[in-house]
């Protein structure tokens, strides 16, 4: 068995599918508010680029809802979640456009870990169906794995 590779080159894209209640306000939140382009789809999912990363919007309704949360540091976050890791500069851009369109975050963007090993800005938000994603940078990124 390998272990974790620090310094992979360059990364290979993700992918995730998650339930959603309604495609279309998937479709209003992923690509309209997100930005990300949307890709191929058909009568019951959605393909959505996501940083490079695809995600499919499943129309599953029964499965769609609210995650169970943890105490982060001081915080409650949303168990099941999956994000995105952006440059600093493009984490407060995409903060203030978010803030901008008034977008309802379980949690605020601030910085978690302040002082500490892997000190980062994080903001977390619930699609229309309740699926949490959240949106991370590290001022160095270096600090991605620090204990």
């Amino acid at each position: 068995m390998h272990a974790l590779v620090t310094n992979p080159g360059p990364l290979s894209p993700f992918h995730v599918a998650f339930p959603v209640h309604d495609l279309g306000l998937a479709r209003e939140f992923y690509g309209e508010t997100l930005g990300c382009p949307e890709g191929r789809s058909a009568d019951d999912w959605v393909d959505f680029n996501f940083y490079g990363h695809q995600i499919v919007a499943h129309l599953a309704p029964a499965e769609a809802g609210l995650a169970q949360r943890n105490a982060v540091d001081g915080h409650a976050v949303p168990v099941r979640h999956f994000g995105i890791v952006l440059p600093m500069a493009e984490w407060e851009a995409l903060s203030r456009r978010l803030t901008a369109r008034r977008v309802e975050f379980v949690i605020e963007p601030h910085i978690r870990f302040k002082g500490q090993p892997g000190e980062q800005a994080t903001m977390f938000m619930l699609d229309p169906s309740g699926n949490a994603i959240e949106i991370k940078a590290f001022a160095d990124i270096a600090m991605l794995f620090a204990k």
